[in-house]
């Protein structure tokens, strides 16, 4: 589902990948709508900077995307399997199993890539 980013997700977006200059995708052209795929795809230079950056986010900022996540605004549908498993450890480890249980269960049922 598209959604349009909102000031919290783009401080957020900036704060994961310092070096994103500007919210397009350079491969599409087009806007990004969703945080996780362009920091996995666009800005993490493999799973270990991905793992950093995640790891270094605020414990409200992963509850913030990992609700996101749940209800549909916060797309999973393009990023690497590693990727995603490297996002519900940490939700696992700092919010719940059950949570990251939900989160597997949201990306296995497929979403449509919205970057």
């Amino acid at each position: 589902m598209a959604r349009e980013l909102v000031e919290r997700d783009i401080k957020l977006l900036i704060r994961l990948a310092p070096e994103c200059e500007d919210l397009v995708c350079s491969g599409s052209g087009r806007s990004f709508h969703s945080v996780l795929p362009p920091v996995a795809n666009h800005f993490s230079r493999d799973a270990a900077d991905f793992r950093d950056r995640i790891t270094r986010m605020p414990d409200d900022d992963l509850s913030y995307l990992t609700g996101l996540v749940l209800s549909g605004g916060e797309s999973l549908g393009c990023i690497d399997p590693e990727m995603v498993d490297i996002f519900v450890r940490e939700v696992a480890s700092r919010i719940g199993e059950e949570t990251a249980k939900t989160v597997v269960r949201v990306y296995a049922a497929g979403d449509d890539c919205e970057v």
